[in-house]
């Protein structure tokens, strides 16, 4: 049964000197060398990028490698981060499969590489595609071309959490739309990665007693920033190869707070019931705050805000580390997600037992109108003491 993907829009990671506490790893067995994934699509043999990742040929993976085509691009955008993956690409004009066997006991993330250029005789602004994979529906009647232009980027990357599979084989198939003539599907690369378990019950904001089984959920990664901290490559991520932004492109108005890194004496270490792989430690040295002055703080609210699409649903997660006070009390804040209370009383000390200790919060959000906001007070995420 082809089934429609739940979306994960927000991968909001908050390294910041404020926490609400959620132990979502039970299982402490890292995913990291369990199962990975790096192919170069259309590459004649392995390659090495350009932060020193390694990228095996695709071709071996291909169920039927005779019904495809190799091919290089014709011009390289300066704006690439590497030549690999992004100057081959495999293209087909008939559906096509890759087939992974995977650790049934881990979720998976699925990345997607699209360079969107002319190949040879190959125009992409041609190329209307699908993208399925264990049943589930990635990408549909999708452009690259389309997508990246009105971005105003130069390549696509979408990323996926897939859900366990318990056959341990994961098909991932790419069919070109038949509404178009002479349509094709691309790929440039292909990343599956396992990764730990980090959803479970997750609590619906503006619904205090409704919760979603997240556990059993494939969504789509939207954005992942490190708040207050710079970019991180994905040779820079805990194992998982996730690339982390910088947040400030998405602070709504003036109230930019402050940013701070923690004390080289002060130590990170994750409690013993979560995962390593959660997020970088470089993640939680870094944060974005208010401020130090209650006066001016009562006057504004700390507010990211976040262009999205109506009627899905969302999970915002939510990354704290207090590296600063010590004793429950010393910081009190309330969490908003589009004007609703998604957390009345946050207490970092209290929630996380200690000082330089990480937690998350996941928290779920029917999105009905544009856009989202995250306040932390369009997906809106604000904040106030």
């Amino acid at each position: 049964m082809n089934c429609k993907i739940q979306r994960l829009i927000l991968f909001i990671i908050f390294s910041c000197t404020i926490i609400t506490v959620h132990s979502q790893e039970n299982n402490t067995t890292s995913a990291a060398n369990a199962d990975s994934f790096v192919l170069a699509c259309g590459a004649t043999a392995d390659a090495t990028d350009s932060n020193g990742r390694k990228w095996a040929s695709d071709a071996k993976f291909l169920t039927s490698p005779n019904t495809s085509v190799s091919a290089t691009a014709q011009s390289q955008d300066p704006s690439l981060p590497s030549t690999v993956p992004y100057m081959t690409a495999r293209i087909f004009k008939s559906e096509a499969t890759y087939k992974f066997s995977v650790s049934p006991n881990f979720r998976h993330w699925i990345r997607l590489h699209f360079y969107p250029s002319f190949y040879d005789d190959f125009d992409t602004f041609r190329s209307f595609f699908s993208v399925t994979a264990g049943g589930f529906t990635l990408l549909n009647n999708f452009s690259a071309s389309i997508t990246a232009e009105a971005l105003t980027q130069s390549y696509i990357v979408r990323e996926f959490s897939m859900m366990m599979l318990e056959s341990g084989i994961l098909n991932l198939t790419f069919t070109p739309s038949t509404s178009y003539n002479n349509a094709f599907a691309f790929i440039n690369g292909i990343e599956v990665i396992s990764m730990p378990e980090i959803f479970q019950s997750v609590p619906m904001v503006g619904f205090s007693d409704q919760n979603m089984d997240a556990a059993t959920y494939t969504m789509q990664t939207m954005v992942r920033l490190n708040v207050g901290g710079q970019y991180i490559p994905a040779n820079n991520d805990s194992g998982l190869s996730r690339t982390w932004y910088d947040d400030s492109p998405y602070i709504y108005g003036a109230g930019f707070g402050v940013t701070s890194q923690a004390n080289k004496s002060v130590t990170i270490a994750f409690p013993s019931n979560e995962s390593k792989d959660i997020a970088p430690l470089d993640v939680y040295r870094t944060s974005r705050s208010m401020g130090p002055t209650a006066a001016v703080n009562q006057n504004y609210n700390l507010t990211w805000i976040f262009q999205i699409d109506v009627n899905f649903t969302y999970l915002v997660r939510l990354h704290f580390c207090d590296y600063n006070f010590e004793k429950v009390n010393q910081m009190v804040f309330s969490i908003f997600i589009n004007n609703q209370t998604a957390e009345p009383e946050a207490d970092v000390i209290a929630m996380s037992g200690g000082k330089g200790v990480p937690r998350t919060r996941i928290m779920q959000h029917m999105q009905m109108v544009e856009p989202v906001m995250i306040n932390y007070g369009w997906l809106c995420i604000l904040m106030w003491k």
